[in-house]
């Protein structure tokens, strides 16, 4: 039982961690062109 009382917050910690990373990146405006990268792939850029 001791083990849980140390493994409990270390969890809840990495979640609440990673949800803080999650909508930094959110912020920063990493999501914003999900179509552009899709698209470029298909631009012939040799002239």
């Amino acid at each position: 039982m001791t083990g849980l009382t140390v493994l409990i917050p270390i969890a809840l910690s990495l979640g609440l961690l990673g949800l803080a990373a999650f909508f930094w990146a959110l912020g920063n405006g990493q999501f914003d062109d999900s179509d552009g990268a899709a698209a470029r792939i298909l631009i012939d850029d040799d002239e």
